[in-house]
């Protein structure tokens, strides 16, 4: 069942005042880094950056959490259910750098079920944060687990670091692949089926 999503609120005005805090102090890094912070193109930098700050970390707000509601699994469905290539960006935890790539996310129903717009409602609400990508991958299936009770969940993410690619041993291109495991999905044969749905084409 597929489900209209809304777009994000728009930010209010303890949004704005919190925006001018964070502006002061990138500002100040600006300014240390020697920058003319009155040349045209970083003379809203500060603001600019902040808002950004503001809508990555939105994961974060209080009552941010998606509210997923589940639907009796009247049809006794128990084969699997995924959503594979959810796109999604997070920034590092370790450097503040984005990290971003794909999600495949599946679970087998047991009782309850979900409307499977709520894969990546999921999958954003704990992206938009500092975050780890292993964290990410855990969280994601601990939350499903959590939320439906059912047979297994399986949560694989394949992502692209720039703090790997722009600093450090600059290496374009590395992709880094995680893996959350629940239920009947530790079985190599659910797991291996999980793994030919994500390579399908």
């Amino acid at each position: 069942m597929t489900e209209i999503e809304t777009p994000a609120p728009a930010p209010n005005d303890a949004d704005e005042v919190k925006a001018g805090r964070i502006a002061s102090h990138v500002r100040a890094i600006l300014t240390e880094l020697d920058l003319d912070l009155d040349e045209p193109n970083l003379r809203d930098t500060d603001l600019r950056v902040a808002r950004l700050y503001l809508e990555m970390f939105q994961g974060l707000r209080q009552g941010a959490e998606p509210a997923v509601t589940t639907f009796p699994n009247d049809e006794h469905y128990r084969a699997m259910v995924m959503e594979r290539r959810i796109p999604f960006y997070s920034l590092c935890a370790h450097h503040l750098v984005p990290f971003y790539g794909q999600a495949h996310i599946a679970y087998i129903p047991r009782d309850r079920i979900i409307g499977i717009s709520k894969f990546a409602r999921i999958l954003e609400f704990y992206a938009k944060r500092p975050q780890l990508q292993e964290r990410l991958t855990e969280q994601v299936a601990d939350y499903l687990q959590e939320a439906l009770r059912p047979l297994g969940v399986m949560v694989v993410i394949e992502a692209r670091h720039l703090c790997v690619e722009m600093r450090g041993v600059k290496k374009p291109g590395a992709e880094t692949v995680t893996s959350a495991i629940r239920g009947v999905f530790h079985q190599k044969q659910v797991r291996e089926e999980f793994l030919d749905l994500v390579r399908l084409d």
